[in-house]
């Protein structure tokens, strides 16, 4: 461009933007004054909210002028930058984003999400209907990424270049499969098969019905604890999260610290299964998986650990028992928990009594709920992460993904049986109505958490997207029985699978139980490394002795049906 080029635009250019400036001076000073623009009959009252939007629009275009007017007057090893990315967005890390072109279409699009951003904090709004703006305009502004566009990511272009278009060839018949699939490939799924390089710690199915598989593990000690241990996974994915690797095993490193291990496989429902409900779940669930595991173990009472919506069903199932008199539980241990549903993150702005009639009309009674469904709500609340970043790599750049054992679990997806899942949304994230004494019935019984007497280990992840660590951490002031609270570095997955051996990450402790979870956090003790060793120290002070550890797997009638990890965790979702 000449000299002459960029002195009339930049002439232009700052013309539009008084212009621009002195229109939006005027309407705020209408506005601010309390009297109607021409047509309108908007009352003084609402002056405030319309001068802010005043503002934020007025910053706005001064951002773009200014970016405007570098673009026109220097080179790009002068400009500065009008918004930075965050320091965790990987989207424009490539240099290619700093060429003048590229440069400028970045800054334009954050700049643009910017200003949507501000427009959603600053609107006049309830707070919950400002987590839903926040959530859709996020995924707006995350489809609309010039990365995600091949003529305006300069990586993809480049990419093209090299490989003379085979990387954009690659990429379709990339596209083409995953469409079969109905999913979006995270990882090289042809390096993993549950039993042959995950899932394959020893041990064997010793019950099973139409709802679950228990697995017998088989001991890793001279000598068990006597009072064993029944783990209970989440049943809307399948257990393997807890038994990945001989590395990254929490079943594995449980053994290792002579504990009884059993747990639950939960089975992948199919329309056989579609009218199992909540209750079935408990009292032919987790109720039945107890009374399956003192008999094997010839033990009382059992611990039992829970994890996520598999943690909420033993949660429940512990206040049913205790409704019951019964005295079948030494311990609880809930990871990444939720029995108080007051806050429940971005997921809990798509459950309306909306939504929840309409799966209730639909699946209520009988039907499925889709594994792909969920799996697919799951991602859209980190997209950036969970979609788009694959569909750049996968669709744009031709790259095969890496193989990352925890994306194969994650797209192993389960299906629900429609009426289970019908009454978890109404009476958990809907009407939050668990945490109330009485006001659920489960499996015939009253529910009252209070009632609930045994020591609970409650662990929360800091950066958890699905199960925020202060509502988790609700659950301190719900159960009657002492409390030990855990908050562990990292999300909702990786925040539970810390392996001790790789000494990473942190945890805080606080022996201290305030009613405010932040005041908690302010005085709380970071401990570096994994949380496990402090879950092993506290199950090990409940300790009731040890036993020598049994030669055969199972017992009491209850012998080896097939080998770990069972039929039930192969069975994919359709």
């Amino acid at each position: 461009m000449t000299s002459a080029a960029a002195s009339n635009a930049h002439d232009t250019l700052q013309s539009f933007m008084a212009a621009s400036r002195s229109v939006l001076d005027q309407f705020g000073k209408t506005v601010a004054s309390g009297t109607p623009m021409p047509g309108t009959g908007w009352p003084g009252n609402l002056a405030e909210p319309f001068v802010q939007m005043t503002a934020l629009q007025q910053a706005y275009l001064e951002q773009v002028g200014r970016m405007w007017t570098d673009a026109l007057h220097h080179t790009v090893d002068t400009w500065n930058a009008a918004v930075t990315p965050a320091p965790t967005d990987r989207r424009f890390k490539a240099p290619g984003w700093n060429d003048s072109y590229y440069h400028l279409i970045k800054q334009a699009y954050l700049s643009s999400a910017k200003y949507l951003h501000d427009f959603v904090e600053t609107a006049q709004v309830d707070e919950k209907t400002r987590i839903r703006l926040r959530f859709y305009a996020r995924q707006y502004t995350d489809a609309m990424s010039p990365s995600n566009f091949p003529a305006t990511n300069p990586e993809v272009i480049a990419r093209a270049i090299e490989t003379r278009c085979e990387s954009l060839t690659t990429g379709l018949n990339n596209l083409i499969e995953d469409v079969a699939k109905g999913r979006i490939s995270m990882t090289d799924e042809a390096a993993f098969e549950v039993g042959v390089n995950l899932a394959v710690t020893p041990g064997a199915v010793v019950f099973e019905n139409e709802i679950f598989q228990l697995i017998h593990y088989r001991p890793r000690t001279e000598e068990v604890e006597a009072t064993p241990l029944l783990v209970v996974p989440p049943c809307i994915n399948k257990f393997y999260v807890l038994d990945l690797g001989p590395d990254n095993s929490f079943v594995r490193y449980a053994l290792d610290q002579g504990q009884a291990v059993f747990l639950m496989s939960w089975r992948n429902p199919g329309p056989d299964q579609d009218r199992l409900s909540w209750d079935d779940y408990i009292e032919e669930g987790v109720i039945r998986a107890l009374d399956v595991v003192r008999a094997v173990a010839g033990a009382r009472r059992t611990h039992a650990l829970g994890f996520c919506v598999g943690g909420t069903l033993l949660g429940c199932t512990a206040a049913v028992l205790a409704g019951r008199g019964r005295d079948d539980l030494a311990s609880l241990t809930l990871l990444t928990t939720m029995l108080d549903f007051a806050d429940t993150g971005d997921i809990g702005i798509m459950v309306d009594e909306a939504y929840v009639s309409s799966r209730e009309m639909l699946i209520g009674r009988g039907g499925l709920l889709a594994g792909k469904e969920l799996a697919f709500i799951f991602s859209t609340l980190r997209a950036n992460d969970l979609i788009w970043n694959y569909v750049v790599n996968n669709y744009l750049k031709g790259a095969t993904p890496d193989a990352f054992d925890l994306l194969y679990w994650n797209a192993d997806a389960v299906n629900l049986p429609g009426p289970m899942y019908c009454w978890y949304v109404r009476h958990a994230y809907l009407e939050n109505a668990i945490r109330e004494p009485g006001r659920t019935v489960q499996a015939g019984t009253p529910v009252d958490l209070s009632r609930i007497s045994v020591p609970v280990y409650l662990l929360a992840a800091r950066e958890d997207h699905i199960v925020p660590w202060r509502t988790a951490y609700g659950t301190t002031g719900l159960v009657g029985g002492p409390v030990r609270f855990v908050l562990a570095a990292s999300g909702h997955i990786a925040g539970v699978i810390n392996p001790a051996s790789r000494n990473r990450r942190s945890h805080w402790l606080n022996a201290e139980r305030p009613a405010d979870p932040e005041a908690w956090l302010a005085t709380a003790e970071e401990t570096r490394g994994s949380w496990w060793p402090d879950w092993a120290a506290w199950i090990g002070n409940l300790s009731s002795g040890r036993v020598p550890a049994p030669r055969e797997l199972g017992g009491a009638g209850f012998g080896p049906i097939e080998p770990a990890p069972g039929r039930y965790v192969r069975v994919n979702a359709d």
